[in-house]
């Protein structure tokens, strides 16, 4: 690493207006513990900073559909958030939120001086305004028809079925999500951050002196630097968040974007009196742990705005991860698409590692990726099981078997002994660099290769059998397997602590330096505890009962995303009397040559034989509707349909998805008898 005296790393704000999945954990959480607790277990000085991000426009949608304050809404996720973190092991120095007291104040204060030396812009523009509510509405409040896909149901920021960004001012009949009223347009007036004026700096910052960051993020901020920068609104109309500060701002808040980076430096003022040496001190390394939705505010918008401040420093790099799928599809929380980190937790107790190992190992560090509950389960019982911890746990069951859990002497190292314990060395080396440089997913193959040496290892050796010929030799063996399970205890706990630290419990040792991990931390004579699994199976009962959850969900979004036919203009009752609907028995029914859907009915009406082609044969055979009893319409123009006179129409129910069913009457009924 270059010399850096200290680090300063984040880990973007989860909106507390529900609780966090598995994508949050693979784009952020897991990759920022990861690299935290190797700076820890290298000495180095570090903090720590997360917590929630409590205002915004989610967060008072959220509050309204439930008809709670703001607050109610935040405080209930903020806390399941903060107790799922805990229990998963995201060791972050404070989970603050940015509710809090000193969050406002210091929002509020870099506002100030920033107002105060002039770096804003004012204007006054026309925006939505909802009369019926009387106050101006956010984009999200916002709903009309998508000017590119004609989704009736677009926000004014987005259209979730075509992807586009959009402003208010493109949809189609925009109406308010609140009211349900039409809006007009008012004038309101804003600070903006001048962008445009910082587009040098920033180009010159991240294009020439960046050029290390990782491709989708130097990609994403060369494009929005090509296309040429714009001011950027830092207020909003609005009644929850952070008040601006200025004379005559009643009823605006500081835009979400501009106050929730500043929950960093509030929360490290919360842990630090010394806070500023980690903002304001140049030889601190600033690194923001965030996905790739959040690029944009990281990389171009929070660091204008800290340069425009002038005293803090700029982050040195910006790992931003790509996006997890579900099962092959978008994780989406409004579906309920969406593994949550807390219902995991109750499923799968004593398995946080298991979870952690596995969205390490798919992390979308490059491209988006795709997490199944197949994979989780394969990964499980040959990675975990069969590979890392059967390693580990026929090391300790064959030094309990054979020296009553005593550490044996080692003896003279041949070849192979050497080859194996320089390994541990190199091991240690290759995943701190592939660490120091955010390639955690390499880093992890790293730690398992080394696991699957220890495997060959005792494989090669076989001191099961060596023990009846060389017991002297089979010392040497153990000695030597045991010091992988050591350095494995140190080198296997920024990605999996739970089980690092019942490792060193297994070995009955104080927890190892990284340094240190290719040492002989075991000496002669030293008595291991009683061994252990460190993993079990995966039962196929248990993926079952995931799958189907989803499956469940699955179902319950068909239903809710149902958009049934509007009603058809009025009728009068003296039209509806000129249908003539009869209740009919089919005689027989035949496939229409040369075409898929019709079919050939001859129907007894009660009346007379008829024929009638039906479009129907995607849904039902010929063989299996003879003897059923349907409705017709007998009065309907005859028609000719393949050279077929039909004479009359089935009524059949159609369902939004096009599939067909008869209607028929409860039990068996005359032929001829009329609906009326």
């Amino acid at each position: 690493m270059p010399d850096f005296k200290r680090y300063m790393v984040t880990s973007a704000l989860p909106y507390a207006n529900g609780p966090v999945h598995i994508g949050h954990l693979a784009g952020v959480y897991i990759p920022s513990d990861i690299y935290v607790r190797y700076l820890r277990l290298t000495e180095k000085d570090v903090k720590w900073v997360c917590g929630s991000d409590e205002h915004g426009v989610p967060i008072t949608l959220k509050a309204k559909k439930e008809g709670i304050s703001p607050q109610e809404v935040v405080d209930r996720y903020h806390n399941i958030i903060k107790k799922s973190f805990k229990e998963f092991g995201i060791s972050v120095d404070i989970y603050s939120r940015t509710s809090n007291k000193i969050h406002h104040e210091t929002a509020s204060e870099f506002f100030k001086k920033l107002y105060d030396e002039g770096k804003f812009i004012e204007q006054t523009t026309k925006q939505y305004f909802d009369t019926i509510e009387n106050q101006f509405l956010a984009d999200r409040y916002i709903k009309g028809t998508c000017p590119k896909c004609g989704n009736d149901d677009a926000y004014g920021d987005q259209c979730e079925k075509c992807g586009s960004t959009l402003s208010p001012e493109e949809l189609i009949n925009p109406k308010s999500t609140i009211s349900g009223g039409t809006l007009e347009l008012k004038d309101t007036k804003h600070w903006y951050l001048p962008l445009d004026k910082h587009e040098a700096f920033l180009k010159k910052w991240i294009l020439e002196d960046h050029k290390e960051w990782k491709t989708n993020v130097y990609g994403q901020c060369k494009s929005w630097l090509d296309a040429g920068l714009q001011a950027r609104a830092v207020s909003r109309d609005l009644d929850w968040g952070v008040p601006v500060p200025v004379e005559n701002s009643e009823g605006k808040v500081l835009y979400v974007w501009f106050d929730a980076p500043i929950g960093y430096i509030s929360a490290t003022k919360e842990i630090t009196a010394d806070w500023e040496t980690y903002w304001k001190n140049p030889e601190t390394k600033l690194v923001h742990f965030i996905g790739k939705d959040n690029i944009v505010f990281h990389c171009i918008i929070f660091p204008a705005m800290l340069k425009a401040e002038g005293s803090y420093i700029l982050p040195d790099n910006v790992p931003a991860n790509a996006f997890l799928n579900l099962e092959n599809d978008k994780i989406s929380t409004s579906r309920n698409w969406a593994v949550w980190l807390h219902e995991y937790l109750e499923d799968f107790k004593d398995k946080q590692d298991v979870l952690r190992y596995v969205l390490t190992a798919i992390a979308p560090e490059s491209k988006d990726s795709d997490f199944t509950w197949k994979d989780f389960q394969e990964r499980n019982n040959s990675e975990l099981v069969n590979i890392f911890g059967n390693f580990i746990n026929r090391t300790l069951v064959l030094t309990k078997k054979y020296y009553n859990k005593v550490v044996p002497q080692i003896g003279i190292l041949n070849a192979e002994d050497k080859t194996v314990l320089n390994e541990i060395s190199k091991t240690k080396d290759t995943i701190g660099e592939l660490i120091e440089n955010y390639k955690f997913r390499e880093s992890l193959k790293e730690l398992m290769n080394l696991a699957r040496t220890g495997n060959k290892y005792l494989a090669d050796t076989e001191p099961w059998h060596l023990i009846k010929t060389n017991p002297e030799r089979v010392k040497t063996v153990l000695n030597i397997a045991l010091q992988i399970t050591a350095g494995l205890s140190v080198l296997s706990e920024p990605f999996m602590p739970f089980t690092a630290e019942k490792i060193v419990n297994l070995l009955n040792i104080e927890k190892i330096k990284w340094e240190d991990a290719d040492k002989n931390s075991l000496v002669p004579g030293h008595i291991i505890n009683e061994p252990e699994l460190l993993f079990d199976k995966i039962e196929d009962s248990e993926i079952e009962f995931q799958i189907n959850k989803l499956l469940k969900t699955k179902e319950a979004n068909k239903k809710d995303s149902i958009q049934l036919k509007p009603i058809k203009e009025i009728v009068s009752f003296d039209d509806f009397q000129k249908l003539d609907i009869r209740t009919a028995t089919i005689k027989a029914a035949e496939k229409v040559a040369k075409t898929t859907k019709l079919l050939k009915l001859t129907l007894d009406t009660g009346i007379d034989i008829r024929t009638v082609v039906s479009g129907i044969a995607e849904f039902y055979k010929p063989e299996e509707i003879i003897g059923k009893q349907v409705q017709v319409l007998v009065n309907l123009a005859p028609r000719n349909l393949k050279g077929i006179t039909s004479e009359g129409m089935i009524l059949m129910a159609e369902n939004p998805e096009g599939k067909l069913c008869f209607v028929s009457p409860e039990k068996e009924f005359e032929n001829g008898s009329s609906v009326s």
